[in-house]
C-alpha cells in the first residue's frame, strides 16, 4: 500500500489507543491465572494477536468481547507446541522462556527482521538452565523445560530478556535470581512488568544489580483490568500537534480557541511507561503543552534543536527525529546503538527518511545528528517499520510537497487505526 499525505496541519481531539506494552503482559499473566480475566482493550494490534495466539496454543482460552477479550487461563499446556511469534520481538522474548518453562518442546518460528534481532543473552542464559536449542537463530526448537536457578544477563541489550524471564520464574517451584551484568537501560518497561505482575499477586524482590523471583507463585486474576492507553503511539500525534504551525481551524474558531491545539486523550502521566517522557522532550524544543490526569494538549510553537538522550526512550527517535527537522539549529540524539536492532536499523532508517524528503540528517555510530530546515516532501520508504511510517506521515505535516510513503501498511504493527485518526484530525491521506 502507498499513502500520498497532502501537507496539513492536525488539530482536534483523538483517543489513546491500548498499550502494546501493557497489553502483552497482560495477557501473559491472565493465561497463567487461577481464573478467568476480563481485558477491557479497546484497540488490538498485528503484535497483541500474535502474543494472543501464541498463548492460545499453550491452551489459553481467549475469545472477543464487545469490550475486549475474555482470558481463560491455560489448565494443562501440551508437551509439545509451535509459537509463531511472526514480527513482534516483544511476543519472541517473552513466549521463549514462558512457553519453555511449561513445555517440553517447543518450536519457535518468525518472519521479517525477527530473526535478525538478538536474542543471545537470553539463549545462553537458558542454556544454563536446563533448556538445549536446536539453532541459536529462528527458527528453532527448545527441548527440556526451563529450571530455577541463577540467570546472568547484560541490562543494555534488552530489558525484553528480564520480562521473559520474570513472567516465567514465578511459578516455578523454587526460588531464581537475575542478576544484571551492566546497567539496565529502558528500565521503565521492566517497571510496567513488576506493576503487571504486583496487580496478578506476584512478589518480585527488587536490589540493585538483580531480581529475586520466589517460586511456586500463584497468579491470581484481578477479576476486570483496563488496559493503558499507549504514551508510544500518543507521541506521534503529540509530535505532530507541535508541528502544525497552522491557522485555526473552523471548529477551533466555532469554540472560541484561535490557537490551534492537539489533545491526545486517555493516556495518564502516572503510567510506568517510558514514553510518556515526550511531553518533556517536546517541551525541550520549545513546544507548548498542558497535561492533567487524563490527557495532553499541545499547541504548535516556534522549535529549537537540542541535545536528547534516547537510551531510556529509544522508540521516540523516528519522530523526534522529524521534530528535530523542523527545528532551528542542531539536535543531537545519543546512546542510541540498539537502535540498529529494532524492525529495522533505526538510525539508518531515520537519517534516510529525512533525506527523502529534503531534510539533513547524519548517522553517527551510536547516535543521531539532525540539521532543522525546511522539509520539502517526496516519496520514502517505509523500511516495512511501523515507527518510520507514522513518523513520515507526521513529517508530512511540515513539508511543502506531498509525501508518498511505500509500503504505509507497516503501521498495522502496533497501529492499524493509524492513517484513520490521522484523518480525523484533519490530515488528507489518500491511499495509491
Amino acid at each position: 500500500m502507498k499513502a500520498k499525505i497532502t501537507p496539513a496541519p492536525l488539530s482536534g481531539t483523538i483517543e489513546a489507543i491500548a498499550s502494546k506494552s501493557d497489553a502483552h503482559r497482560q495477557l501473559i499473566c491472565a493465561a497463567f491465572a487461577d481464573g478467568p480475566t476480563e481485558l477491557q482493550l479497546k484497540t488490538s494490534s498485528e503484535d497483541i494477536e500474535t502474543t494472543a495466539d501464541c498463548l492460545r496454543a499453550l491452551g489459553a482460552g481467549i475469545e472477543q468481547r464487545s469490550n475486549g477479550l475474555l482470558v481463560s487461563p491455560i489448565t494443562k499446556p501440551p508437551a509439545e507446541v509451535s509459537q509463531d511469534c511472526a514480527e513482534s520481538g516483544s511476543t519472541l522474548r517473552f513466549m521463549l522462556p514462558v512457553a519453555a518453562a511449561n513445555c517440553e518442546q517447543v518450536h519457535f518460528t518468525g518472519r521479517g527482521r525477527l530473526p535478525e534481532r538478538p536474542l543471545g543473552e537470553l539463549v545462553k542464559a537458558m542454556l544454563q538452565n536446563g533448556v538445549e536449542f536446536s539453532s541459536n537463530q529462528l527458527p528453532f526448537t527448545t527441548r527440556g523445560k526451563l529450571q530455577i536457578g541463577s540467570f546472568s544477563l547484560p541490562g543494555n541489550i534488552s530489558s525484553q530478556y528480564i520480562t521473559g524471564l520474570l513472567l516465567a520464574l514465578a511459578a516455578l517451584e523454587g526460588t531464581s535470581e537475575i542478576i544484571l551484568t551492566t546497567p539496565l537501560e529502558s528500565k521503565d518497561y521492566v517497571n510496567i512488568t513488576l506493576r503487571v505482575l504486583e496487580l496478578y499477586g506476584v512478589d518480585i524482590q527488587q536490589e540493585e544489580d538483580r531480581f529475586i523471583v520466589p517460586g511456586g507463585q500463584q497468579f491470581k486474576s484481578p477479576g476486570k483490568v483496563a488496559i493503558e492507553g499507549d504514551w508510544s503511539n500518543a507521541a506521534f500525534f503529540l509530535a505532530a500537534g507541535a508541528l502544525s504551525l497552522g491557522v485555526p481551524t473552523i471548529q477551533s474558531l466555532a469554540e472560541g480557541d484561535f490557537s490551534a491545539s492537539l489533545t491526545v486523550a486517555g493516556i495518564s502521566p502516572n503510567s510506568p511507561q517510558g514514553d510518556r517522557n515526550i511531553v518533556s522532550l517536546l517541551k525541550l524544543f520549545g513546544a507548548e503543552l498542558t497535561q492533567d490526569d487524563n490527557q495532553v494538549r499541545v499547541f504548535a510553537a516556534p522549535l529549537r534543536g537540542t541535545t536528547i538522550d534516547i537510551g531510556e526512550t529509544p522508540d521516540l527517535l523516528p519522530v523526534l527525529a522529524v521534530v528535530a527537522a523542523c527545528a532551528l539549529g542542531e539536535t543531537r540524539f545519543t546512546n542510541a546503538a540498539r537502535l540498529r536492532l529494532k524492525e529495522s536499523d533505526r538510525l539508518e532508517t531515520t537519517a534516510a527518511l529525512l533525506r527523502s524528503l529534503g531534510g539533513q540528517a547524519e548517522e553517527l555510530p551510536q547516535g543521531l545528528l539532525v540539521r532543522g530546515g525546511k522539509l520539502t516532501g517526496g516519496v520514502v520508504e517505509s523500511f516495512n517499520d511501523h515507527r518510520i511510517a507514522m513518523a513520515a506521515a507526521v513529517a508530512a505535516i511540515a513539508c511543502t510537497e506531498p509525501v508518498i510513503i511505500n509500503n504505509a501498511e507497516a503501521v498495522a504493527k502496533s497501529y492499524p487505526a493509524f492513517f484513520t485518526d490521522y484523518q480525523k484530525l484533519g490530515g488528507a491521506v489518500h491511499v495509491i
